[in-house]
């Protein structure tokens, strides 16, 4: 454990961040998941709907820092080729 009051500041700090990154990387989770499920329900309206919302939730985790660019533009890119490639 840290001594020095800075350090220990750090480590709270740190912990709530943490927090804060899990709970947007779930979220981004949850809503490609959504839009996997749109995909395997063959249903192309819900699929395109759930992509934009997914696609923005990506876009605020960027912002945030808690993805890289390149990162969110693959996984962007990733679930869009999936629902354009829908009959």
């Amino acid at each position: 454990m840290a001594n020095i009051k800075s350090a220990k500041k750090r480590i709270l700090v740190n912990e709530t961040k943490a927090e804060r990154n899990k709970a947007i990387r779930s979220k981004v989770k949850t809503s490609i998941k959504k839009v996997d499920a749109a995909i395997i329900a063959g249903d192309k309206a819900a699929a395109q709907a759930t992509l934009i919302s997914a696609i923005t939730e990506i876009d605020k985790a960027t912002t945030k820092g808690v993805y890289h660019k390149n990162n969110a533009s693959r996984k962007v890119s990733r679930i869009s080729r999936a629902v354009n490639a829908m009959a």
